[in-house]
């Protein structure tokens, strides 16, 4: 079961497609080059970058999944999440990332 974030975290090329993006992720569609950025399902990790393809498996369908942001390639995957971390820090004066989103986001 996939959550989305209200306030999903974007890279300039994923903006103006974001809901035929998100429509294709949650029909179990293929995409080229889409990266997603979730709670990571090891509770020591901060969050998990993967292909979007790799949630049409089945073990990503039978498990909660909260993802937090969507990018087109895993480079711009990687700055997200550095983008992320500094908003954290911004908004608490803490690196709890983890927790930050798991107490604001659902």
């Amino acid at each position: 079961m996939i959550t989305w974030y209200h306030k999903l975290y974007m890279d300039d090329r994923i903006i103006k497609n974001v809901d035929k993006i998100k429509t294709a992720i949650e029909e179990n569609k293929p995409s080229i080059g889409i990266y997603c950025i979730a709670l990571a399902s090891n509770e020591n990790n901060l969050f998990d970058i993967m292909n979007v393809n790799e949630l049409m498996f089945q073990h990503y369908r039978r498990n909660k999944i909260y993802i937090l942001g969507l990018a087109r390639g895993k480079e711009s995957a990687k700055r997200l999440v550095v983008r992320m971390i500094e908003d954290v820090y911004n908004e608490t004066g803490d690196f709890h990332a983890r927790e930050y989103f798991a107490e604001n986001g659902r």
